[in-house]
């Protein structure tokens, strides 16, 4: 059978999309290299500072928390292919400074933080472009699907790389394996430099004035449905996914596991992720409110659970659950938010959405490091899930609440909600 035939593959006849795809596919591999290979620098730097670790994530997603909307409001602005060529090459260049200082010796904790503050402010403009600029490739009739199979690629190289990683580090340091990374970047503007720009559906360009980011604001507090799947991000982001630090943590400090044991972890959690996000895609609608609701809720308790779990094995078998669990979450909230949104507004509203699902990192990874050097590392795990089960059941009765809404009628989509893009091309 042909892949691109099967309901779970179907965006893939589309040459554009396969193109896209494999180019995301070789980058995120070096992506996940460097994101275990950091985490790995920073605790060699800093004797094994916990607190460290979820300072250097803070500062990376801090640039997502301030300057989102605008990197959302310039995907609305500009031509897509423009603003990723320049945000990639700009993320390519702190990888390659920061892989050549920890080759030579000459890293240190603050230049750590410094660069990974830079490398931010590249991610704060390319996400909001990269994920709005698929429907541009793929059309509406497969978003969901192409949704699911760009995080399908996202986390099989999340498998790859911090196994290649943990190699890479053993071998060779730390910074081969972010120099890397580097390199990897070249793969997608490679891809998006060759897409045949006659097939592509770009949506209208949004002409300056006056007021455009509160617009975007106040669109998504006129909409009771991507209202509350935003506030779920933000519990979801701000204090469960932090799964970088937590594995890290975990391998280190309670298992006293070595780089190559903790590079096994990450891609035992990719396994479930890919498992989650290949579910996605076989999905032909947008899904219902209440499953990003339901799905949150369900990754909350598997997180308390991995905390609770004694043994490296045990714990490395229980995370394949958690990313099935929160891959789920984010793809339903992904294609709810995408699917509901007008063109003209999809790159705010991605911006918004990146914003309070990463943005809030700043805030969760500082206090849940904090809180491993006080407790322990299994605090992170028990704590944050404890706060995202919490931080949802707040969302549904803030939502309910001030919105006036029955809890029905807000866990339902509400009537057009899968159509609502009438502009789209």
């Amino acid at each position: 059978m042909n892949l691109a035939d099967s309901r779970t593959f179907s965006a893939l006849q589309n040459p554009n999309f396969r193109r896209y795809l494999g180019g995301s596919f070789l980058s995120n591999i070096g992506t996940w290299m460097q994101r275990v290979a950091q985490d790995w620098l920073v605790l060699e730097l800093s004797g094994g500072s916990a607190l460290a670790v979820g300072v250097t994530t803070a500062l990376q997603l801090l640039p997502t928390l301030i300057i989102s909307p605008y990197g959302g409001l310039i995907a609305d602005r500009f031509d897509k292919r423009k603003v990723l060529f320049f945000s990639q090459g700009w993320m390519a260049l702190c990888a390659a400074v920061l892989g050549v200082l920890a080759i030579t010796g000459t890293a240190s904790t603050w230049t750590v933080y410094v660069l990974a503050l830079l490398f931010g402010v590249g991610s704060a403009v390319d996400v909001p472009a990269r994920q709005s600029f698929v429907s541009e490739v793929v059309g509406r009739e497969n978003l969901t699907n192409a949704i699911g199979l760009n995080s399908a690629t996202f986390h099989l190289g999340r498998i790859i790389g911090p196994a290649i990683a943990g190699l890479v580090i053993a071998s060779f340091g730390s910074g081969w394996a972010i120099a890397a990374n580097a390199v990897t970047y070249l793969a997608f503007l490679f891809a998006v430099g060759t897409l045949d720009t006659t097939q592509l559906r770009p949506a209208e360009v949004v002409q300056r004035a006056k007021g455009q980011i509160l617009e975007g604001i106040r669109y998504v507090r006129s909409r009771a449905d991507l209202l509350l799947v935003l506030m779920v991000a933000f519990f979801v982001g701000t204090f469960g996914m932090n799964f970088q630090m937590t594995i890290a943590l975990m391998a280190s400090l309670e298992f006293n596991r070595t780089a190559e044991q903790y590079g096994i972890l990450s891609s035992f959690m990719a396994v479930g992720s890919l498992v989650g996000a290949l579910i996605a895609a076989r999905r032909t609608r947008a899904p219902r409110t209440r499953a990003v609701v339901a799905t949150a809720l369900v990754f909350g308790a598997v997180e308390i659970v991995l905390g609770l779990l004694p043994t490296y094995e045990w714990f490395a078998v229980g995370l394949p659950l958690a990313g099935l669990a929160s891959l789920l979450t984010l793809t339903a909230a992904n294609a709810a938010v995408q699917m509901g949104t007008a063109a003209g507004m999809r790159g705010r509203v991605m911006a918004l959405y990146t914003m309070v699902l990463m943005g809030g990192t700043p805030i969760g990874a500082p206090l849940l490091g904090a809180l491993a050097q006080q407790l322990g590392p299994r605090a992170t795990l028990l704590g944050g899930g404890a706060l995202t089960i919490i931080g949802v059941l707040v969302s549904i009765w803030v939502v309910v609440r001030f919105k006036h809404l029955d809890v029905e009628a807000h866990l339902r989509p509400r009537p057009g909600f899968v159509v609502a893009d009438r502009s789209s091309a």
